[in-house]
């Protein structure tokens, strides 16, 4: 095959990699399309359908298992990042949220690319195609019902757990809104789960999207992206692989690179397009002078806390006895996500402090109110190693995060050697501002009044579980002490983007600047962080891309 040439060369067979190549030939069947991804299929892998058996996947062969570098801002220790090593990408591991965020998020993306395809208007026709929605009552202005990736809630799953009632209850205790639909661009309150399963089960991208047609090499790693020409005629004209074998495109052909916001900018830096003195580092011939690749990384990170139940012996939580039912297999055991603002005031000294200068209201981060934290309660009790902690999984314990959603801390992506097969240097710069201290604090301080202070908290938890040498930290506790906390605990929600920018390293088209031929479709390109879990976000916007890429080859 590799005398062959393609019309398409997709270069990652994740989320984005499948949806380009199925809608390419779905589109216009006459396409030659080559799907190249580094890991495995696992159609058939067990641990792989049945979402609660997720964890089981991670450190395995079909994860890149990376490490960050040493988080100077948390306590100076690498976080683990999962990076899925496998066909269909990271719908084979994540915990299944569907949560598109915020419109004034996507309108953001827009503002910062300067197109307005990517508000939120603009990618909706997108979300409603790639989507199945559960409810088919629901706005059909909002969701799609024919879409390839069906979706469903706690409720149309059959899950009934017992502390359904009094957790919203407690959420609305400290006046948090009911919502019925957070996909609607205006998540701010609480509102029901949204998964993306199928009858409990885990969907994968390169099966919902049928890949029929589409040539794809699995278990193959991509070294380098293959250019011709200099200057405004620099081209790519196709692809050579870790053993030296090469594949082309035809003449009016693209490369696309769809590889994640770790593996897209290390191909970029590996092809000679990146930081002239990055390039020269490594004696990588330069072919596009591009400093922003790899810049700009932004990730969420997650905290978790753990409380002892009151009284396990109703079959609470996960582990006991009583909490038994099968449909609980059938998606993560929680009920509810809260998505909440912050005090703009505290915000914006925060922000000002930061940035050097006065702000005004109008600033991005103030306005809106924006959607600054997801939190959640989760009748499980998990991860606690982190934080020095081994809970037994008894049904005698329950946990509880906070996810800030618009950080502002940005880090980078770099390389570490020459040779493809080596792991990029990651630095999410995690917690570096004092903005992102704020948020975090906020959202400690609002389940501390969840769990503590409620009538329903207090009814539901005897106490926090807690770190060796650390006390209980209640809504008023001192900023220092909730920081130690954070930096000890926190680690990555594996929502990484924006390395490969939009309006920095490709243009609203996707196009790679100074080069024909070449773009990348993937996380790397939102260049603003979203109030989302990135797959809903990416799936709508491979599918735009589809849109875009097939129009300007009329």
């Amino acid at each position: 095959m590799s005398d062959a040439s393609f019309d398409f060369i997709i270069i990652g067979g994740g989320t984005a990699g499948c949806v380009l190549a199925s809608r390419f030939l779905e589109r216009q069947p006459s396409l030659s399309v080559l799907l190249i991804e580094a890991g495995p299929d696992v159609t058939h892998r067990p641990h792989v359908a049945k979402p609660l058996e997720a964890a089981l996947l991670h450190g395995t062969d079909i994860d890149w298992n990376y490490l960050t570098t040493p988080q100077l801002h948390l306590d100076g220790k690498p976080r683990y990042n999962c990076g899925v090593k496998a066909l269909s990408g990271g719908v084979v591991i994540n915990s299944g949220g569907w949560m598109r965020g915020d419109a004034l998020d996507y309108d953001e993306w827009a503002h910062q690319a300067s197109d307005d395809r990517w508000n939120y208007q603009g990618l909706l026709p997108y979300f409603r195609r790639s989507e199945h929605h559960f409810d088919p009552s629901a706005d059909s202005g909002q969701h799609g019902f024919n879409g390839p990736m069906y979706t469903t809630s706690v409720s149309t799953s059959g899950r009934k757990y017992p502390l359904r009632s009094s957790i919203l209850d407690a959420w609305m205790h400290l006046g948090l809104d009911k919502i019925d639909d957070a996909n609607s661009g205006k998540p701010l309150g609480v509102a029901e789960l949204v998964e993306n399963r199928r009858d409990g089960l885990r969907q994968l991208t390169s099966t919902v999207y049928a890949l029929k047609g589409v040539h794809v090499m699995t278990e193959t790693l991509v070294s380098k992206i293959l250019l011709e020409g200099n200057g405004p005629d620099r081209t790519a004209t196709g692809v050579e692989l870790e053993d030296k074998r090469q594949f082309r495109i035809k003449t009016g052909g693209e490369v696309i690179l769809s590889a994640g916001a770790y593996r897209t900018p290390q191909l970029l830096i590996l092809s000679g397009i990146g930081n002239p003195e990055t390039l020269a580092q490594y004696n990588i011939p330069q072919q596009v002078d591009l400093p922003a690749v790899g810049q700009n990384l932004h990730d969420h990170i997650i905290l978790f806390r753990y409380w002892k139940l009151r009284h396990p012996e109703k079959g609470l939580a996960m582990g006991s006895p009583a909490f038994a039912d099968p449909a609980y297999e059938r998606g993560n055991p929680l009920d509810w996500l809260a998505t909440i603002t912050v005090p703009s005031e505290g915000l914006k000294a925060a922000i000002e402090k930061d940035e050097g200068h006065l702000i005004d209201d109008e600033h991005v981060l103030l306005k809106g109110p924006r959607c600054h934290l997801e939190m959640n309660v989760l009748y499980a009790a998990f991860g606690g190693e982190q934080i020095g902690l081994q809970i037994p999984i008894d049904g005698t314990s329950i946990m509880t995060y906070c996810m800030p959603c618009l950080p502002t801390s940005r880090g980078t992506v770099s390389l570490s050697s020459a040779d493809p097969t080596k792991p990029p240097i990651i630095d999410p710069n995690y917690y570096a501002t004092e903005a992102d201290h704020f948020v975090m604090r906020e959202g400690w301080r609002t389940m501390s009044r969840l769990m503590l202070e409620t009538p329903q908290g207090k009814e539901l938890v005897a106490e926090e579980i807690l770190p060796p040498g650390h006390q209980c930290l209640a809504s008023d506790a001192p900023d220092e002490l909730i920081d130690a906390r954070v930096k000890m605990g926190a680690i990555s929600c594996y929502h990484p983007a924006s390395t490969a920018s939009m309006s920095k390293v490709v243009d609203g088209s996707l196009k790679v600047f100074g080069v024909q031929g070449l773009r990348v479709v993937d996380a790397s390109v939102i260049p603003v962080p979203l109030a989302a879990h990135y797959q809903a976000p990416v799936f709508a916007l491979a599918e735009q891309a589809v849109d875009i890429i097939l129009g300007d080859r009329k």
